[in-house]
């Protein structure tokens, strides 16, 4: 018995071994990474030297809209790739989302606002009195905002603002709440929770109001850490669910499975958008 696994064993080594000394190379990965991404393609530098990059948005046409925090700087990715500066003074906003009527809404710091920018960058202020790190507009015009807390001092917190500008806590309770999005039919709200492994699934009542909560996508976690570190999301028209984490892009299909990681060229992303004329980069 010895003698014959040892020979398995051998052969084994003899094909794990049969290109050396060829460079391993990649495998095209599952059947459902292969249905998201281009074979051959890879990751493209659009542009660097920020002090920070996030609150990735993207309009109608497929721009993408992009900030600066601490430069307060909000930049634009043209339909050509050239990046220029959209506004100059963004008041240190965080978050980034276009609403139905094409302005930009942003979580403004300086001070705690929320504020929707035309295409010329003029500023009208939806509400006040808010610190938010992330936020989605729905068809309405109202929206939805998360509010981590301060440096771990304050609860998380998940706000619903009307059209009017209305202010309502909806949720709290959740370990550093970070990224907001919402399902393609409207009808569900998704927000993860930065402090562990879960983004949660909320039904959207008719009044705004949020009910079925519950713990939806399960995301993997480096053995290094012990939270996945979600930060911004996406959705695309087919209900892909893309969370920004540690251990890269994770994408979970309709049930909340994470199908597949798009592992990213540098760090750990913070936050993403699909943008181009066609919505498919």
């Amino acid at each position: 018995d010895s003698v014959q696994a040892n020979a398995v064993f051998a052969d084994a080594m003899r094909w794990l071994w049969k290109d050396w000394p060829t460079p391993v190379k990649a495998g095209a990965g599952s059947h459902h990474h292969q249905s998201i991404l281009q074979a051959g393609e890879a990751w493209q530098l659009v542009a660097d030297g920020f002090k920070s990059a996030r609150g990735a948005a993207v309009n109608a046409q497929g721009e993408v809209f992009f900030n600066d925090p601490p430069a307060s700087t909000i930049y634009k990715i043209g339909l050509d790739g050239k990046v220029s500066v959209f506004l100059a003074d963004s008041k240190h906003a965080a978050g980034l989302a276009f609403g139905p009527d094409g302005r930009l809404y942003a979580t403004a710091r300086d001070p705690d606002q929320i504020r929707a920018y035309d295409r010329d960058g003029q500023a009208t202020v939806i509400a006040e009195g808010v610190s938010g790190h992330d936020l989605i507009v729905r068809p309405d015009g109202s929206l939805y905002m998360t509010s981590p807390g301060v440096a771990g001092s304050a609860e998380s917190k998940v706000w619903f603002i009307s059209p009017k500008g209305e202010k309502k806590v909806v949720d709290t309770g959740l370990k550093s709440v970070s990224g907001v999005t919402l399902a393609p039919d409207q009808a569900w709200l998704y927000v993860a929770e930065g402090g562990s492994h879960w983004v949660y699934s909320y039904q959207i009542l008719p009044d705004g109001m949020l009910a079925c909560k519950q713990r939806w996508c399960h995301l993997n976690v480096p053995d290094s850490a012990d939270d996945g570190g979600a930060d911004g999301m996406c959705m695309d028209r087919d209900g892909r669910l893309y969370i920004a984490t540690r251990m890269g892009i994770q994408v979970g299909g309709g049930e909340g499975r994470v199908h597949s990681i798009i592992p990213t060229p540098q760090g750990s992303p913070v936050s993403l958008c699909l943008g181009g004329a066609n919505a498919d980069t």
